[in-house]
């Protein structure tokens, strides 16, 4: 994909995809290619593809209109049949870039939890908690009924096909009960009663003439697919926890389990025990809530939501783990100095990553327990995070860990955190702006509500004046000017403290001095707030659909043209470098960029992140922008040819 305009093109450099939700006690199930080179999973009303070999590799296929719960190849590998909540299945080409529709059916009206194809291609398997049935078997190209799943008395968690004549189904359902189905047409033919709590993973091996059983009892079951006689039980336990998930070795002679005991396991099948044990921590995002065993790779997922790739000669430690965000990401900011793009999510979680490489790690501490609002870089080797939690904290950029003392407490919510080049630090809250420089802090309260903050300092001299321009739910800007030496004499904090203690209200003067107000309101409440890098333009977008470009000095218009053209709310900003563009991302999906010079031109990239809001921007670069959405996906653009 490509968006051609007059001057330049902007093209689609790399995606970090999102990791996959996790549910806490919900099996998460993952279809891996028949070819060996991709593997599939569900996130949001997406269903995503990785390159198995190369995981930065990714496809992302988004048509579905509700919450995806699964999806599987076709033995052939032609087609990718996906589900979701409310009972549809799509089957769509994976030979066209396009992922042509071919059908689109709804054998149940509910959420499915687990589908299987025929070895033929031709019939299709679906299992859930539908109204009035758990599960129906129905024709590929037609969509025709081929066989009844009836007789489980709860909704059923898991499916699977014989992957050979003559047809054979089993299904795992939270009745306690194994079902075996002969067809086609399919009807019930036993049930396997072995199991003394839900029944989450039902597989066959890949000669099919075996299949296993997995429960949130920790009990494995081996049967034998002729005549549905038990075997016998892996372990005694298999786990200590449920088992969530099982997957066969293309040569049937092991299997893979992964439990909510936070670990999974690799069992001999000739002797029913197991060979190796991966521990894969300790808390309980550690729990493994999903495995798969394709070619050459073991794939786990935690509930977490990171993708280990076990390493069977080395069950202590991971070949590599795949992290990210399975959350929307709600901040973003790129540390240039070290080359480090550093995102954060709704749920308080914190990346950096090597914007080349798209290599990432979680930061490790003590965190945020709440949507963080913004981040700042400090030139003291320190990002400082702001949280709905009403606090700041501090990151260290060599240990990538949060600071265990610092935190700052705010008494409104923060909107936002700038840093300047001096070490200043100023926190936008609903009420109040924070200073903070070393270990001192501020408080300086607001007349009025706010909304965003921006900052602009060239000076790396903490005496020097930074400008301050705060956007106001009253929908204007409001400009500040700090002066350190307004605070001489001054107290710290702890001195503030102490006689507030002895019952004294200090007499703190402020290092903010208010400057001037713009004159007329804008049409919408202001969601963001940017100086340009060189300080000469503040621009803002809000509720309204609208970009506005005003010059600093006089806070006017800087020109007479409506950089109108986003059809829902403007979520946020970005100034390229040079200070010639400046880049929207919006509530519709889309990113325009706009030129500073020529402010009739613009370049739209259409659906960014489909069917996905644009929640923040930032350049890299004067050719390479990066897009953060509520899908959980960070997207590189590149420039070309350079405007």
């Amino acid at each position: 994909m490509s968006v051609q305009t007059s001057k330049f093109t902007y093209y689609p450099r790399s995606t970090f995809v999102t990791l996959p939700r996790t549910q806490r006690g919900v099996p998460l199930v993952l279809g891996g290619d028949p070819k060996g080179k991709t593997f599939l999973y569900p996130h949001g009303n997406s269903i995503i593809i990785r390159d198995i070999d190369n995981p930065l590799g990714c496809d992302i296929y988004t048509e579905h209109h509700t919450q995806t719960t699964c999806a599987k190849y076709s033995p052939s590998g032609f087609y990718i049949a996906s589900a979701d909540q409310h009972g549809k299945v799509r089957i769509w080409d994976t030979t066209q870039k396009e992922h042509i529709l071919k059908n689109e059916f709804q054998p149940i009206v509910g959420v499915i939890n687990d589908l299987s194809w025929s070895p033929d291609n031709q019939r299709i398997c679906v299992v859930g908690d539908g109204r009035g049935k758990f599960g129906h078997v129905f024709n590929a190209d037609t969509g025709t009924s081929v066989g009844e799943i009836a007789g489980h008395s709860n909704r059923i968690n898991s499916c699977d096909f014989r992957p050979k004549r003559p047809f054979r189904l089993v299904t795992g359902s939270e009745d306690k009960t194994v079902g075996v189905f002969v067809g086609p047409p399919f009807k019930f033919d036993s049930y396997l009663n072995d199991h003394t709590n839900f029944v989450q993973c039902v597989r066959f091996a890949g000669n099919g003439d075996f299949f296993a059983s997995g429960g949130f009892d920790g009990k494995m079951f081996l049967y034998k697919t002729e005549d549905s006689s038990n075997v016998g039980e892996f372990g005694h336990s298999a786990h200590k926890g449920g088992v969530y998930a099982l997957s066969w070795s293309p040569d049937g002679t092991k299997l893979l389990s992964a439990s909510g005991d936070k670990t999974c396991k690799l069992w001999d099948v000739s002797t029913m025990t197991a060979i190796s044990e991966f521990v894969m921590g300790k808390d309980i995002m550690d729990q493994q809530v999903s495995c798969l065993w394709q070619g050459r790779h073991l794939l786990s997922v935690s509930l977490a939501g990171f993708i280990n790739y076990l390493d069977i000669d080395n069950p202590s430690k991971p070949i590599q783990v795949l992290k990210g965000h399975n959350k929307s990401i709600t901040s973003l900011m790129y540390l240039r100095e070290k080359n480090e793009l550093y995102t954060a999510s709704h749920d308080g979680a914190v990346m950096y990553w090597n914007p080349n490489e798209g290599i990432g790690d979680r930061i490790k501490g003590q965190g945020h327990s709440n949507q963080i609002q913004g981040m700042a870089y400090n030139n003291a080797e320190t990002v400082h995070t702001v949280s709905l939690d009403d606090t700041l904290k501090h990151i260290n950029t060599e240990t990538h860990k949060y600071v265990e003392f610092g935190t700052i407490t705010c008494d409104s919510p923060p909107k936002g955190v700038h840093s300047v080049k001096s070490g200043l630090t100023f926190v936008g809250c609903l009420k109040e702006i924070i200073v903070i420089y070393d270990t001192e802090s501020y408080k300086f309260p607001l007349e009025f509500e706010s909304s965003c903050i921006t900052v602009h300092s060239t000076s790396d001299d903490p005496l020097c004046d930074c400008a301050i321009a705060v956007g106001g739910n009253d929908k204007k800007i409001h400009t500040f000017r700090y002066d350190q030496q307004l605070l001489e004499p001054r107290l710290t904090r702890f001195e503030v403290e102490e006689l507030r203690k002895q019952g004294k209200e200090p007499e703190v003067k402020y290092p903010l001095e208010f400057v001037k107000v713009s004159s007329e309101a804008e049409a919408g409440f202001i969601t963001a707030i940017k100086y340009s890098p060189n300080g000469f333009y503040i621009a803002t977008c809000n509720t309204n659909r609208k970009v506005m470009l005003y010059i600093t000095e006089t806070l006017e218009l800087a020109h007479n043209y409506e950089w109108g053209y986003h059809t829902a709310t403007v979520n946020c900003l970005a100034w390229n470098p040079n200070n010639l563009f400046v880049a929207s991302g919006s509530l519709d999906t889309n990113i325009i960029i706009w030129d500073v010079k020529n402010p009739k031109v613009h370049v739209f990239i259409r659906n960014a992140h489909v069917q996905s809001q644009i929640t923040q921007l930032e350049y890299l670069d004067e050719l390479v922008l990066v897009s953060t959405g509520q899908d959980g996906n960070i997207k590189t653009w590149e420039t070309y040819p350079r405007p």
